[in-house]
């Protein structure tokens, strides 16, 4: 492993499905273009999040399925680095770690997969796939009549699934339907206002031990500050809200001449309650303006909303 000053060497940790490996390998090619004497290993691991893929997400009470057995083998210095998809990490960084480094975001919408040019276009009482508690909020805030389906694994079991269980559609996110060249699949995209973003969609994270000067020297040419700072208040909104509970949560911030506008969603699992705000200040305040939308959704009928779901 790299240690000195100097790095010549570096070992990345890794989820091994396609997607993450596809952004692991982007992360190792921009570490080799920027410091050509550099060598990279990347390490697939396994965690728990890829051992329940049967089991849907909205009935696992765990946090970090998809980043804790990385960060154990960062903390062991297994490796010297890990990349994540930022809304895959926890709100909480794992004291001894450290996000070094927040990549351009790509399309941060979620898109539909199926037959439908629109979610109006969608059939009356139609079966739609996904475990995800913010999609199936916004999904039914939206349209209540839909019949909606668990399905959980990479984007290409979600596709496969919508055939075998008989579904008229998934929803995914555009970032990673891109990244795998599957975009002639996507059907339509929703606006940002439709259906709020996971906060950190579209936006790859590499993670560091704290403290270790030369790997975050090393990496910081992976740092896109538009996107690191957009981040930043949407994790700064969602760590206010959520509080280490899964709840329907979207959060999206955009930055834009040195200001910041940040929009969020808050529902209830059916969808029938929900809060939607947005705020808008300057970059230097983004996470204090993550806890100002926060505080101000739960004055609107959040705090409600939060004490039912727990």
């Amino acid at each position: 492993m790299g240690v000195g000053p100097t790095v010549k060497f570096v070992s990345l940790g890794t989820r091994g499905s396609e997607l993450a490996m596809y952004q692991a390998r982007s992360v190792a090619w921009l570490l080799q273009r920027n410091h050509v004497e550099l060598s990279v290993k990347i390490k697939k691991i396994y965690t728990a999040g890829d051992k329940i893929q049967d089991a849907p997400l909205a009935r696992i009470g765990d946090t970090g399925l998809f980043v804790k057995e990385i960060e154990n083998a960062l903390l062991a210095e297994e490796i010297d680095l890990a990349v994540h998809s930022s809304k895959d990490l926890p709100t909480e960084v794992p004291e001894g770690l450290a996000i070094a480094a927040f990549g351009p975001r790509e399309d941060a919408r979620d898109v539909f997969i199926g037959e439908a040019t629109s979610i109006d276009d969608i059939p009356e009482g139609a079966k739609i796939g996904t475990s995800s508690l913010r999609r199936r909020s916004q999904l039914l805030s939206l349209r209540p009549d839909l019949e909606l389906v668990d399905i959980r694994g990479n984007v290409d079991t979600r596709i496969r699934k919508i055939g075998e269980l008989g579904l008229c559609g998934t929803v995914l996110a555009a970032a990673g339907v891109k990244r795998l060249g599957r975009e002639e699949e996507i059907a339509f995209h929703f606006s940002i206002d439709e259906m709020v973003p996971a906060v950190g969609q579209g936006v790859i994270a590499v993670e560091t031990r704290d403290g270790d000067r030369p790997i975050e020297k090393l990496v910081s040419v992976c740092n896109h500050q538009e996107s690191a700072v957009a981040v930043r208040a949407e994790r700064s909104l969602m760590r206010r809200l959520e509080g280490g509970c899964q709840v329907p949560i979207g959060a999206h911030a955009v930055v834009e001449d040195g200001s910041l506008r940040l929009r969020a969603y808050l529902g209830s699992l059916d969808g029938s309650r929900s809060v939607r705000d947005v705020i808008e200040g300057p970059v230097e305040e983004a996470e204090v303006l993550g806890v100002r939308l926060a505080e101000r959704m739960l004055a609107d009928g959040g705090r409600e909303i939060l004490e039912e779901i727990r």
